[in-house]
């Protein structure tokens, strides 16, 4: 399914978006050595639930997945790129931490993820693994214009991406989102440009490149969710939620404190 938003749907996705972002911004500021990933799920519940929202994840119950995510948020610690199911850890100086957050609020989600190291440490490898997932996400929303593809996306983030060195998986990507939090089409993370689906105003898209420092391939832990680099190298993941317009692509999932 491939929704188009009307401008009343909009202006709710807008405000979903911002709440997102507001709360992903806000997890990130508590996430800091010592802090185990239980405590982040249990305050993303809870401001979650403060806003008079739902959580797209504790439910979810997709075929890939094993029963019900059970948890509000993903946390992904330095090999866990995907799905990462919060779990008894404590974060150490130096990890690298992925935090992935959906919420539906009056009927749509928004959907988008940050990746940053804890405390103050800051191994290059990681680093450099964060700048390129967020310079391959601008480059795909610099690419969201209406009439254009989904391939240009694709094409303008496997750019990027391959251009700083690594390897591409195109198992799990983007996706449009709406009254759901996965849609069609599909936005893989690398792709021909001029290809698939003709981006219309009114769409919705979760762009998410991720990638990991020397492999495509995942292995799955054995909570069934959380996704691993096979190598057990460090990943990053960056994403956002954006809507097409008549002027171009607007991204949802910016924080209200930087906005102008």
């Amino acid at each position: 399914m491939i929704e188009i938003l009307n401008p009343t749907l909009l202006a709710r996705a807008r405000e979903t978006g911002a709440l997102v972002a507001d709360i992903l911004q806000t997890l990130r500021s508590r996430s800091t050595v010592g802090t185990n990933l239980l405590d982040i799920d249990e305050w993303t519940r809870s401001l979650i639930a403060e806003a008079g929202a739902q959580s797209c994840y504790v439910d979810y119950a997709p075929s890939f997945g094993r029963g019900p995510f059970g948890h509000y948020v993903c946390t992904g610690v330095n090999d866990a790129v995907l799905h990462g199911r919060p779990h008894d850890y404590t974060l150490a100086d130096g990890d690298l931490l992925t935090l992935d957050l959906a919420v539906s609020r009056n009927g749509v989600a928004a959907d988008a993820a940050v990746s940053f190291i804890v405390g103050d440490s800051r191994p290059p490898q990681s680093v450099a693994l964060i700048d390129a997932t967020e310079r391959a996400l601008a480059a795909g929303i610099a690419a969201a214009r209406p009439g254009a593809r989904v391939g240009d996306i694709s094409h303008a983030i496997g750019t990027v991406l391959g251009e700083a060195g690594y390897p591409v998986n195109t198992e799990f990507g983007g996706h449009g989102i709406g009254s759901t939090m996965h849609q069609d089409p599909h936005v893989a993370n690398t792709g021909r440009p001029g290809r698939g689906y003709k981006l219309r105003p009114g769409l919705l898209l979760a762009l998410e490149p991720w990638v990991m420092a020397d492999t495509a391939e995942l292995v799955t832990d054995a909570d069934g969710w959380t996704l691993r680099s096979a190598t057990g190298c460090r990943t990053a993941h960056s994403e956002h939620t954006i809507a097409i317009t008549d002027d171009g692509p607007e991204i949802l999932t910016l924080p209200r404190s930087s906005r102008g």
